[in-house]
């Protein structure tokens, strides 16, 4: 197999390097004025949560082919790491998750384990978690020139760098997220109380605090075992003047599920979002071909393209997601139709067309 069969420790020099000292782009003070929220804290917001796994789960089912560029012609001589780039997870657990950090941080890390012994090209990575890389950012700030990972130094030939085309949600998005948060924890509130939000009036003697404490818990034990409360005579029940119905919290949860939609590039409708639910009439495939070019082609692209630079991938090949043969696979019908015109055209033979269909051109001998 040659230079795909044989690897050996990173420990040896790579011969070809691309990515010296990565651009500081995204500005840290453009959003200063708001405190940045944790990836864990967005997910609990169900819109952001479905819009990530929209975005990463789709991105992530796609197998990884390599290409000639001059031709587009499929390579069937690999590396493996087109398969498994990390020795410790399934590739689609390692593409999901390199896009998730595109989502939400705008770059993404993958530390390189093992290199080919022929020409220092990467042979295996690991996927690295943002919270564990700290990058060391050259005098003037445009710039970075190395790496921790866990508070140590890495070499940063080491490091694949993916930098998203836009700046990550949990910069760009702050204030839409925090206010969705700070909604589904006024509705837990609501939902947890049983009546209306309210307060007890008392017309006798004041009590001890920690006697209104007691009264407080034990009048919200009786009403989540019944609707019928019984107060004596010096105490009165007032419910506030805003029922959760009346606070419209369905209404906001529709209005922030098309805000979040808006802020991940994803059509409200996916979302099952209210706001500009009206769409045109559009087959599957046309509607994933719309996906593709409007929600999924910047995160592709951006790891296409790191795949291809010469550090990894050597000259006149390309590395690219197959979405034709998985994500856009046309009806089946469909696909007979096109091949039946290539060949009465003569485009293409016999054995040509069985490969298209995913038959061997040797007939059912070969399958």
């Amino acid at each position: 197999m040659g230079i795909f069969s044989r690897a050996e420790s990173k420990t040896n020099k790579p011969s070809v390097l691309a990515q010296y000292a990565p651009q500081n782009i995204a500005d840290p003070f453009t959003y200063s004025y708001y405190t940045p929220l944790d990836r864990a804290s967005a997910l609990q917001v169900p819109s952001v949560s479905r819009c990530r796994n929209l975005i990463a789960n789709t991105i992530a089912s796609m197998p990884l082919e390599l290409y000639r560029k001059s031709t587009g012609q499929s390579i069937t001589t690999r590396p493996t790491w087109l398969d498994q780039p990390a020795a410790n997870q399934p590739r689609s657990v390692t593409v999901a998750y390199t896009v998730d950090n595109l989502l939400f941080f705008g770059v993404a890390y993958w530390l390189i384990t093992s290199r080919y012994q022929e020409d220092g090209r990467p042979a295996t990575f690991e996927w690295i978690a943002n919270h564990r890389v700290t990058p060391q950012y050259a005098k003037n700030m445009q710039a970075i020139e190395g790496y921790l990972i866990d508070g140590f130094p890495v070499p940063m030939n080491d490091m694949v760098t993916f930098q998203g085309l836009t700046d990550g949600i949990l910069t760009t998005g702050t204030r839409v997220i925090a206010a969705a948060l700070d909604l589904e924890k006024a509705s837990q509130v609501a939902a947890a109380t049983p009546m209306a939000t309210g307060y007890i009036k008392n017309t006798g003697a004041d009590l001890d605090p920690k006697e209104v404490q007691g009264l407080l818990s034990a009048w919200k034990a009786a009403r989540a075992n019944r609707s019928t409360a019984y107060l004596t005579s010096t105490l009165e029940y007032n419910p506030a003047s805003f029922s959760p119905k009346d606070m419209m919290y369905i209404e906001a949860k529709q209005d922030y599920s098309t805000q979040i939609a808006r802020l991940c590039n994803i059509d409200a409708y996916m979302l099952s979002a209210d706001a500009n639910n009206s769409m045109t009439y559009s087959n599957l495939l046309d509607a994933r071909k719309q996906f593709v070019s409007l929600s999924l082609q910047p995160f592709i692209s951006a790891i296409e393209d790191r795949l291809t630079m010469n550090d990894i991938t050597a000259n006149g090949q390309e590395v690219r997601f197959d979405l034709d043969d998985s994500f856009l696979r046309a009806n089946p019908m469909d696909e007979l139709l096109v091949i039946e015109k290539l060949l009465t055209l003569g485009l293409i033979d016999v054995n040509q067309a069985m490969e298209m269909t995913d038959l061997t051109p040797n007939g059912s001998a070969g399958m």
